[in-house]
């Protein structure tokens, strides 16, 4: 039975169904792979984007804090390795929009120092070969692809901005906006964080309590399937393989060419040849398919440096919950606030300390956050009364964090936090300050190897072939007809979600040309 594709394009599929043509080949349908697959639309290529996963379904469950938090319906049964060799339950959604579809939609630039060399408490976070100036135009383009809500102005740290926000910030509810006031009091400048959201007027978004950790069961979300993959494939030159799991690249004879990708789709084999590919599977699995692809064992393929999944960064997280007893929090979409006074701080003797936001509403089963024994008759009172808060520190780029594969071929994730100390002052001033805020209980809980929707940093760009895998545009130093186009570039992790920085990379890489010269 031969394969067919989401949509056709005339020639792309041979008659036995076992070869794919196309002139640009995309590996994974994520915030790096949909939005280069949406900029790529009218070029005149010939695109096909291939993902492992199918179009998440939309259904009831979508929206159920147990099925999805308790049970984990939409998250990866696949299993990885930590650097003991203990199995853990990798944080990845393998579906057309991959991680995007489920997560927060906060969608903040980097600052502008982000892209320069920082020091940082335990050593230097390492510049970009590119500034702030040469991505801030994309970083326009994306945040009207993503519908970014936002308030200009209002964040100290932010970054000059060559427009405004396509949309308004999203207003605070009662409790939020209480806290706002309460930060204000204490000397700080809270600001409405970026989101990308469908609250345009007339817009589908009704600020319901299941969208952060939580598939949109109206589409709403701005993720990489709604707002990149599905306008793209409108357009007739972009073509879409579901259920299609690539397993190696092929290369020439010297290893400087890719001349096919070896897949399967549901089952069976599947070749395909394309003219250039682009790596956009996420940090971990792009580092892992260079791996598998490699001449040896240890060795990646365009691995000449050393770094295919070195280098591995995820951020120092921590999950808090304030408490106050005497008040509920009827809050129903939280996600909101920001607070970046401590961004940046260099004159407490521990450096940039990071950022502070405030989660989607917390429900009684998303609470087992806080531990497994806790009885539920606590966790909902927990839940009913708390402002819930993500902390978020830079960690350093190191050899011994990497990414690696075992004798069996499976993915090992070697990674130690560091740069720790920054990180918990960050986490005492967070809790100083809520308590100062009418909060009298805060838990925190720090995030651990299994919590990775933050990963960058395998496959570094840099003008160096020596010390990165690609060049400052993503293609890769060694191979001729390969690029990449997800956070494996990112030479440092700054402390901010990478997403929005992921698609405004993916338009400049479009922009620059060299994929459809």
């Amino acid at each position: 039975m031969p394969i067919t594709a989401t949509s056709s394009l005339p020639g792309l599929l041979r008659p036995d169904g076992d070869l794919v043509r196309c002139d640009i080949a995309i590996i994974g349908s994520g915030m790096g792979g949909g939005t280069l697959a949406y900029a790529l639309r009218e070029s005149g290529a010939s695109v096909v984007v291939i993902e492992r996963g199918d179009f998440l379904p939309r259904e009831y469950e979508n929206w159920s804090p147990e099925a999805v938090f308790t049970r984990g319906r939409y998250r990866s049964d696949e299993q990885w390795y930590d650097g003991a060799h203990q199995p853990f339950r990798p944080g990845v959604h393998y579906y057309v929009g991959g991680n995007t579809k489920v997560y927060g939609a906060t969608l903040p630039r980097f600052r502008e120092h982000d892209f320069e060399a920082v020091e940082l408490h335990e050593g230097v976070s390492p510049a970009w070969p590119i500034r702030y100036r040469d991505i801030e135009p994309h970083y326009t383009d994306a945040e009207y692809l993503y519908n970014v809500h936002g308030t200009r102005g209002q964040d100290p740290t932010d970054p000059w901005r060559s427009g405004d926000y396509p949309f308004p910030g999203v207003a605070h509810e009662p409790a939020i906006a209480r806290l706002a006031d309460a930060l204000r009091a204490q000397g700080l400048t809270p600001f409405d964080m970026p989101i990308g959201i469908d609250l345009r007027p007339g817009g589908a978004c009704v600020r319901c309590a299941t969208c952060d950790g939580f598939p949109c069961l109206l589409d709403a979300k701005s993720d990489a399937d709604v707002c990149a993959i599905r306008p793209a494939l409108a357009s007739g030159n972009v073509e879409l393989l579901t259920r299609t799991t690539v397993t190696r690249l092929r290369t020439d004879a010297n290893g400087t060419r890719v001349t096919e990708a070896l897949a399967t789709r549901d089952g069976r084999p599947l070749r395909i040849v394309a003219h250039r590919f682009v790596l956009a599977a996420g940090a971990v699995n792009t580092a892992a398919l260079l791996l598998r692809s490699g001449p040896a064992p240890g060795r990646g393929l365009a691995d000449g440096s050393g770094r295919v999944g070195a280098h591995y960064m995820v951020h120092n997280s921590t999950f808090a919950v304030a408490v106050d007893p005497r008040r509920r929090n009827d809050t129903v979409f939280q996600k909101t606030l920001g607070l970046n006074d401590w961004y940046a701080d260099s004159k407490s003797g521990y450096g940039p300390l990071g950022n502070v936001q405030t989660l989607g509403k917390l429900q009684a089963p998303m609470a087992r956050v806080l531990g497994r024994a806790v009885p539920k008759p606590i966790l909902a009172q927990v839940a009913g009364h708390s402002v819930d808060l993500y902390l978020t520190s830079e960690d350093l780029p190191t050899t011994a964090n990497r990414v690696a594969l075992d004798h069996a071929g499976r993915v090992v994730v070697h990674w130690s936090p560091n740069n720790l100390a920054p990180h918990r002052e960050l986490v005492r001033r967070t809790t100083d300050a809520m308590r100062r805020a009418g909060y009298p209980l805060v838990f925190t809980r720090r995030m651990g190897v299994a919590v990775n929707s933050h990963q960058c940093g395998t496959a570094v760009m840099g003008e160096d072939p020596a010390t990165s895998v690609v060049d400052p545009f993503g293609r890769a130093h060694e191979v001729a007809n390969l690029w990449i186009a997800d956070s494996a570039v990112f030479p440092s992790s700054a402390a901010v979600n990478p997403g929005l920085t992921i698609a405004a990379n993916a338009f400049r890489v479009a922009a620059h040309g060299q994929l459809t010269a």
